[in-house]
């Protein structure tokens, strides 16, 4: 099998103060726009929407089909939160994007991410393996979902936040996932 690098950069805003990692994306026929969480059918985008403005379709283009990437771009930088992903080069054992089938070949160069953003505190992992991948790095304990475990790492002290999965496989609504998310966002200044 072969195996597929990363598509896109890490997005991170200079005045970021969390890392949201997920695991790693989707194949691109599933995309509605050239940045993190582009599957329609991942709640991400509705779960901060509705958290900002409580329109969960607020990220959404005007015809319902389409992310907006600039507004969402725009509303993480002026929030300082940045977006990257555990694994950077990975192979899909099925032809999905399920995390039950990736096998991470390498793994994300966390301290390298974490210079570039010198006001992150928290890192947030929005999955199982994404959350599995980054103990796998960095040695610390697992969060449970909703909560956080200290972290020491590359000279820094940070936290490790668990959040539940935004991906619609994991069948909860968008409020109740946004809960969740709450807590971390308003820890850090971000909502």
């Amino acid at each position: 099998m072969n195996s597929e690098r990363h598509p896109l950069e890490p997005f991170l805003p200079e005045n970021a103060r969390i890392l949201m990692l997920g695991s790693f994306p989707p194949k691109r026929i599933r995309w509605s726009m050239e940045f993190f969480y582009p599957n329609l059918q991942n709640d991400m985008w509705r779960i901060v929407g509705y958290l900002a403005t409580g329109d969960k379709a607020h990220f959404l283009q005007p015809d319902g089909r389409r992310f907006d990437r600039e507004r969402i771009e725009a509303f993480c930088r002026e929030r300082g939160i940045a977006l990257y992903d555990t694994a950077v080069e990975v192979i899909r054992l099925k032809d999905n994007a399920s995390d039950n089938f990736l096998q991470v070949v390498r793994e994300v160069d966390l301290a390298a991410l974490l210079a570039r953003i010198p006001h992150c505190r928290s890192l947030v992992t929005t999955g199982q393996k994404a959350t599995d991948t980054l103990r796998a790095l960095t040695g610390c304990d697992q969060p449970l979902v909703g909560g956080c475990v200290p972290l020491s790492f590359a000279g820094r002290e940070l936290e490790l936040w668990r959040m539940p999965s935004s991906s619609r496989a994991y069948p909860r609504p968008v409020e109740w996932k946004a809960e969740f998310y709450r807590k971390i966002f308003e820890e850090n200044g971000i909502m």
